[in-house]
């Protein structure tokens, strides 16, 4: 039998961090008079019970989790965080149905940024704060989850990255939990920077911590209903898409910055990869606005890198409804939500990563169909890629695939017309925030779906956040037999 003993520890933990996030806005609705504070400090009450106890019962002599472990606590953080964190948007003065509420707090947790909420210009602070944070929590842990957890277990190719994370001859610093640590200090200084170029662009103070907690983390979250489009400035356009493209960036790299190594970024496979598709695709998408739309080429570039790199990175931010820029921009915007950053970032998505061992793989199939009786070896990084990881790959790409069709299908059902299901289907089982079409556009909301579209939809986000096996792998007879 499997001993839960650490898992509900680390829940325990995990649910604590929590309580203690949740009495941040409840400070603020306190000194703004709003009578929300005291749903943030019942509902931390609440949550901190529930951590402290299951920390106190399931104390063991030992903290040590294995792969079978690993799964379990990762779904479950996510699932039991989102539980509790639902419960200030259920009692707020918002009065969210449960299944708003629930699915505003998966959409937060999991950097989604799909929301049900209208009205954000005059939400109270507390609320719109409890957002911020929410996608900033879920950020940090998917960083320590994609270089701690995801590597061990060997989910859709991650383990190419468990020896540039832990092994002997690789280490960043000598400890996992001094690379943990280390992580959160960058994190802390990243969004801190951001804020504070934010706050000088002309945000107010609240604005620019929520903006630079959301834009760090690749969440989109924003104080406004338009968006990031609310502030009309250039400068802010600017920091915020440089921050959404540092967000997607990984983080153990930008630790070998910190510690001398100037050219880490730069010479890693994946980044030049993911700055190179991004650039080429606001390329193409510029030219088009420039010529389908007649708009000058400066305003196209604008345009175009800020919404390319927002659903590339899964961010969500709007400046622009690029709904309406012509029908060239749905197929592109639709293929570009697939995409993600970065592994070991706080983004979502395919990731560039398998594309970039795809590629690998199908081009030595084709050298080889060329030269049968040839030797070739794909590389990444300069390393040979073993075949267990392109065959996790190719196995990440099929699942992607098929879960996609069944949640679109399930979204059909529900009564949705198929392009907001399809859209829909896409924005949540790849973490991206607005969908297309008329109904749930850039510009509109998911409140007007149905409560089953609703939880369907956070269903795909826990999926597509989780990378699709972490989750699945629960559902086999044969794991709980092990």
């Amino acid at each position: 039998m499997m001993d839960f003993r650490p898992i509900l520890l680390i829940l325990g933990l995990l649910l604590a961090t929590l309580a203690v996030g949740m009495c941040i806005p409840a400070l603020v609705d306190a000194h703004q008079g709003n009578p929300d504070w005291q749903v943030f400090a019942v509902s931390a009450g609440l949550t901190l019970f529930v951590g402290v106890s299951l920390t106190l019962t399931s104390s063991t002599g030992k903290m040590s989790l294995n792969v079978r472990q690993a799964f379990v606590m990762t779904t479950l953080s996510w699932l039991v965080l989102t539980i509790f964190a639902a419960l200030p948007f259920m009692f707020s003065e918002l009065k969210l149905s449960y299944t708003d509420a629930f699915f505003e707090a998966m959409s937060g947790i999991t950097t989604t940024g799909s929301t049900v909420i209208t009205g954000l210009d005059h939400a109270p602070p507390g609320i719109l704060l409890w957002r911020g944070i929410l996608q900033w929590l879920g950020g940090l842990g998917i960083v320590v989850m994609a270089i701690a957890v995801m590597p061990m277990m060997g989910v859709g190719g991650m383990q190419m990255f468990k020896v540039e994370a832990f092994d002997a001859g690789e280490k960043v610093l000598p400890r996992a939990a001094q690379i943990s640590m280390a992580l959160v200090l960058i994190y802390l200084i990243l969004t801190a920077l951001w804020g504070a170029m934010l706050w000088g662009a002309g945000m107010t103070p609240f604005e620019s911590i929520v903006h630079a907690m959301t834009t760090i983390s690749t969440g989109g979250y924003s104080t406004s209903d338009a968006s990031v489009g609310h502030f009309e400035s250039w400068t802010i356009d600017f920091i915020v898409t440089a921050g959404m493209i540092v967000g997607s960036l990984p983080f153990l790299l930008f630790l070998q910055v910190f510690r001398g190594k100037p050219l880490a970024l730069w010479q890693d496979e994946q980044v030049r990869g993911f700055l190179g598709i991004a650039s080429s695709i606001i390329f193409v998408v510029t030219i088009l606005l420039w010529f389908e739309t007649g708009m000058n080429p400066i305003d196209a570039l604008r345009y175009a890198a800020f919404n390319i790199v927002s659903v590339m990175t899964g961010t969500g931010y709007v400046i622009d409804d690029y709904g309406l820029w012509g029908s060239f921009a749905l197929p592109i915007f639709f293929f570009t939500t697939f995409i993600g950053g970065c592994a070991g970032s706080t983004t979502c998505g395919i990731k560039v990563f398998r594309f970039q061992v795809l590629y690998a793989a199908a081009r030595m199939q084709v050298r080889h169909l060329l030269q049968p009786r040839g030797v070739f070896i794909p590389y990444y990084n300069h390393r040979p890629i073993p075949e267990e990881v392109i065959v996790s790959v190719l196995s990440f790409f099929f699942v992607f695939g098929l879960c996609f069709a069944l949640l679109a299908l399930g979204l059909g059902m529900t009564g949705l017309d198929f392009l907001t299901a399809v859209s829909s289907a896409a924005t949540a089982i790849s973490n991206v925030g607005p969908g297309l079409g008329p109904i749930v556009g850039p510009a509109g909301t998911f409140q007007t779906l149905p409560d089953a579209a609703k939880w369907l939809m956070a269903a795909g986000m826990l999926l597509g956040r989780l990378e699709l096996f972490t989750i699945l792998v629960l559902f086999s007879r044969t794991f709980w037999r092990g």
